[in-house]
């Protein structure tokens, strides 16, 4: 049942008789609906990908006899504390709350999610520390938390998501190091946004997308009855991006931007050679800029601006030929810049602004030059005198001249002062 993208108003009714109804999927997204959700909805055996979002529904999301593998309600008014009951969909893989007022932690009873593979649960109202057990949640592709006023360190049992593509952090009151096991994320790994022929019937073929909802084929007429795909927003390029379907398999990106970590910036992290976009800003990190960030060649957008890093713009950063973008402002680096050249051509003079030390093109502070070894070795020998080129002559009148006025000198205060003159006498 697709409705989406309209501008339908009202409540849902809360009583509908769906006997002999064989609803698989329910799509009212994109439209102007409000009140609660009935429960007649969420008790749809058949049902098993339900898209609500982009409507004013409120109150709390009910569970019941639905098997969902994709549930998106995000983009509403919904409140209260997270279901805990949404950890019973054992076969979920597209689990999206995002954008909504629930408030506490992640339920505990998410933890048996194992096939998940996005969860999205940004912009919430949630608090306490992040779940240690999300790390056990070993197929997880895409973990977006944020704008979730989480606290405390970031678990490095999140380090144990090896096919995580995607991990957006931002915005909470994170504190304490970047942990140096994030190497082993956005590693290449199994494709699993895109389609797979698993059932094959006499007349029909079904096609489940791990990342469409459904897509369902007559086999002679090739006619596609319905196609949603899996769809998530990501920071790259200073700017929002939605990604969806199979360019999920392709696209990876860390953001850990507007906490409150410290510490210097493992170099482990240039171990991301998978990684497109990188995210760091608004931090309290201090060191140097890691010189293993020239192994990121696959990199398209690293931002490490607005921290209290030091020391030059490793030259080596010249050899990434994908980077479009490239903000180290408001820092305490110095030192003059890598050359324009290649990518670095490109990048303006506010990717570097706030570094009062900082100097060359296309920065409008020049590097003084630097002195040679070779002039640095000679400087002294050519400022010391050798004795042997002294005038003698010279030499010879200055000291006549030096002892006839000391001796004028002593003579002339004798006269002056008779005390002396007796006692010298």
């Amino acid at each position: 049942m697709l409705l989406d993208n309209n501008r339908f108003t009202g409540v849902l009714t809360k009583e509908i008789n769906t006997q002999g109804v064989f609803i698989m999927t329910l799509d009212i997204s994109g439209n102007l609906f409000s009140g609660v959700i009935p429960g007649w909805i969420t008790n749809q055996t058949s049902l098993y990908a339900l898209v609500i979002r982009d409507n004013m529904f409120e109150g709390q999301f009910p569970c019941g006899t639905a098997s969902f593998s994709h549930l998106d309600i995000s983009q509403n008014n919904f409140s209260g504390s997270v279901p805990s009951c949404l950890g019973m969909y054992t076969h979920m893989e597209h689990l999206h709350l995002d954008s909504n007022s629930f408030t506490g932690s992640i339920p505990e009873s998410f933890r048996n999610l194992t096939n998940l593979l996005t969860l999205d649960m940004g912009n919430n109202k949630l608090s306490g520390n992040i779940p240690q057990f999300l790390g056990e949640l070993s197929s997880l592709r895409i973990l977006l938390l944020r704008n979730t006023n989480f606290a405390g360190s970031i678990p490095k049992q999140l380090c144990q998501l090896s096919y995580l593509r995607l991990l957006n952090l931002s915005s909470n009151f994170l504190s304490g190091s970047i942990p140096d096991c994030l190497q082993n994320i956005t590693q290449s790994g199994k494709l699993s946004f895109l389609n797979t022929l698993t059932l094959q019937m006499p007349m029909r073929t079904f096609y489940p997308y791990e990342s469409v909802i459904v897509k369902y084929t007559e086999i002679h007429g090739q006619n596609e009855i319905y196609e949603r795909q899996d769809e998530v927003e990501f920071l790259t390029k200073s700017r929002h991006d939605s990604y969806k379907g199979g360019i999920l398999d392709h696209m990876s990106g860390l953001d850990l931007s507007c906490n409150n970590l410290t510490g210097e910036i493992p170099q482990e992290l240039g171990m991301l050679v998978d990684v497109h976009a990188v995210n760091l800003s608004h931090n309290q990190l201090t060191g140097p800029i890691p010189r293993s960030f020239s192994n990121l060649a696959n990199i398209e957008s690293l931002d490490i601006s607005s921290n209290h890093l030091s020391g030059n713009v490793p030259l080596e950063l010249i050899r990434l030929n994908y980077l479009s973008n490239f903000i180290v402002a408001n820092n305490n680096l110095s030192g003059s810049l890598p050359q324009m050249k290649g990518q670095f051509g490109t990048f303006p003079a506010s990717s570097y602004e706030g570094n009062p030390f900082l100097c060359g093109p296309p920065l409008a502070k020049s590097c003084a030059p630097a002195k040679t070894n070779s002039t640095l070795m000679m400087a002294p020998e050519e400022n010391e005198e050798k004795w042997y080129d002294v005038d003698m002559v010279s030499f010879s009148a200055s000291l006549v001249s030096t002892w006839f006025v000391f001796l004028m000198g002593f003579f002339g205060i004798l006269y002056i002062n008779p005390n002396w003159r007796r006692r010298w006498f």
